[in-house]
């Protein structure tokens, strides 16, 4: 059963009653994205991770509220059937704030991205999110790169929505950080430009996406998930009108190192410019292009950091 909700965005949300159920009695919720789902990993993987990811969050005491849409609707939490779907079906649109009313108005079934989950997660009033990484800055999007046949090519301009996203709509994202494959400086830069709190827990460091390290230090950091939910309620309570980022590092056993990792991403990005792909195709190109140049060892520990975001989400949002 589900129940319908009223007003402006809110008026396109179909909340599952486990989750509405939470809302009215104070019970922590958290929202999972549902591109991981169609366009992050192959079948049955995916599905395997977001039974996991799901499970992880009602393992760390709150609910799991999956986002995806269909006829018209924005779904708030996702019965097994949609789940499925979701991973098996062909076609599977992928949903993010400027493709949002598109995908709506059209009554598709479609998977959302980072920027479209939060949005949906403020209209239905949770106030956590779990991912796996974020999208930001791609190499080259603030300068003339030159191709290896000596060609120049301008600015890309190619930023994430998601860091926009960020900047408007107060949600905590847990993650492990910007995906590596970007220009991780540069996404930090353009979070510090928007207001947003970048905060990692438990190292100064932040956490390399499939490592546990960049190389980079944290804007912020903090000891602990305490630490990290005195902060983000502080945050929230001063109404500054923007979401924050926590960022956890990928589990020790499952991570990839970072020299290999930056080995595989140089070779896959060099790759996908001789192969002329660009644009939205780029991200998912290039980590497929990362697993088979590590034997799949990227997509395990893409598969362990998105479950362990989902359990420290669980956590933080029973006390923020």
């Amino acid at each position: 059963m589900h129940e319908p909700v009223v007003g402006g965005l809110r008026d396109r949300l179909v909340i599952d009653s486990e989750v509405a159920d939470a809302l009215r009695t104070g019970r922590p919720v958290v929202a999972l994205e549902s591109t991981l789902i169609s366009h992050g990993l192959p079948y049955p993987r995916n599905l395997e991770v977001a039974g996991a990811a799901e499970a992880a969050v009602r393992e760390s005491g709150a609910v799991p509220a999956t986002i995806a849409i269909r006829d018209g609707r924005l779904l708030v939490g996702l019965d097994a059937a949609t789940l499925v779907e979701l991973a098996t079906a062909r076609g599977v649109r992928k949903v993010a704030r400027p493709t949002l009313a598109g995908a709506l108005a059209a009554r598709v079934l479609g998977a959302t991205t980072v920027s479209a989950t939060m949005l949906a997660s403020a209209a239905a009033g949770i106030r956590v999110f779990a991912t796996g990484g974020i999208g930001g800055v791609h190499p080259g999007a603030f300068e003339t790169v030159l191709a290896p046949d000596g060609t120049r090519h301008p600015p890309s301009l190619d930023v994430s929505v998601d860091l926009e996203e960020l900047a408007r709509t107060p949600v905590v994202v847990v993650c492990a950080g910007p995906k590596a494959i970007l220009d991780v400086a540069g996404t930090l830069e353009v979070l510090e430009s928007r207001g947003v709190p970048v905060v990692a827990v438990g190292t100064d460091e932040l956490p390399g996406f499939f490592s546990r390290a960049s190389g980079i230090p944290a804007p912020q950091h903090v000891a602990d998930l305490a630490a990290a939910a005195d902060l983000v309620r502080t945050h929230l309570a001063l109404g500054l009108g923007s979401g924050v980022l926590i960022c956890v590092p990928v589990p020790m056993a499952d991570e990839l190192p970072r020299a290999e990792a930056l080995a595989a991403i140089a070779r896959a990005t060099a790759d996908a410019e001789e192969a002329g792909i660009h644009g939205p195709a780029l991200t998912p190109w290039v980590l497929q292009r990362v697993a088979e140049l590590t034997d799949g060892r990227s997509i395990r520990a893409n598969t362990a950091l998105i479950i362990n975001d989902a359990r420290v989400a669980g956590l933080l949002a029973a006390t923020v």
